[in-house]
């Protein structure tokens, strides 16, 4: 369902912090550029660009400070519009976490949101440090008090679905289990289309949808601009976590699909790694004439 774009607000959240990852701060300046054009408000959160000094762990999480700052400065900006629906193009998926929480107020709880992403997004300071892999958990008022407290109405647990989850770790796949998280696997995708996900809207009775779409969901061999992809190889942090299972073909017919029956209110697109942008830019920033120039001794 597309309506008028001025009810429809277009946030701007270059946010690296969350991940503890820079270059996500070019990627969604890069998805901002990329994104269709919206004659709708626009609004950017301001988020400084690093300067290479290594971010403090504060109290568990990476940046605290900066993120809950980040977070309240991205909600001033949604309620000077007080839209009726938001887009939001990231920067890491904590991006999702000031809007989602609007967007579920403004609805009253009746929201649902579909979780299209390899990753639960459900820890808590005690299994990583970094605040992008708690956001859903802080919607539904878990993981981290203060994040958590950015929620005035936390998502309900039976509003959520996962689409493309597959492969959690032990502790994972035990908390979606004590949290009642379902999830719609590659697999069933595959086999089903998009009708676990219809069922499931239906069997949620809400008329409002919200979707955080993370860009690691998707196969690296069709898409190769997410963290999973990076042509220098994975960090050791990351082997052996999952890598997507997704098509672009399979989340546009699942979206398009649950648009067709529910009011879509938001979609929020994180985690955009462009490499060859990033290291293009690292090298022109070499040359001569354009780039910083050498020390002269």
């Amino acid at each position: 369902m597309n309506l008028p774009d001025n009810q429809t607000l277009r946030l701007h959240f270059p946010q690296w912090q969350g991940g503890n990852n820079p270059p996500y701060h070019l990627g969604a300046q890069l998805l901002a550029w990329l994104a269709p054009q919206s004659s709708g408000p626009m609004e950017e959160v301001f988020v400084p660009v690093p300067d290479g000094t290594a971010l403090e762990k504060e109290n568990g999480i990476v940046a605290r400070g900066a993120l809950i700052q980040q977070q309240r400065e991205a909600r001033r900006l949604i309620d000077k519009h007080r839209p009726d629906r938001l887009v939001v193009l990231g920067g890491d998926c904590l991006v999702d976490l000031a809007p989602f929480a609007y967007l579920n107020e403004r609805y009253g709880g009746d929201l649902a949101v579909l979780w299209v992403d390899s990753h639960p997004d459900i820890s808590t300071p005690e299994q990583l440090p970094t605040a992008h892999a708690m956001v859903l958990a802080s919607l539904m008022g878990q993981a981290d008090p203060e994040f958590a407290a950015e929620v005035a109405v936390p998502v309900k647990p039976a509003n959520v679905l996962y689409v493309g989850v597959h492969d959690p770790n032990a502790w994972e796949a035990k908390e979606m289990e004590r949290l009642g998280l379902r999830n719609v696997s590659p697999e069933m995708l595959a086999e089903q289309g998009s009708a676990p996900v219809l069922d499931w809207l239906r069997s949620t009775g809400a008329r409002h949808v919200a979707v955080h779409f993370d860009l690691d969901v998707l196969e690296t061999s069709g898409f190769r601009a997410q963290l999973m992809a990076n042509p220098s190889g994975l960090s050791p942090f990351l082997q052996g976590v999952a890598q997507g299972e997704l098509s672009m073909t399979q989340v546009i017919s699942v979206l398009r699909d649950v648009a067709e029956v529910a009011d879509v209110v938001g979609l929020g697109i994180a985690e955009h790694l462009p490499w060859d942008a990033i290291n293009l830019k690292r090298m022109l920033e070499q040359l001569p004439l354009i780039g910083t120039p050498p020390q002269r001794g």
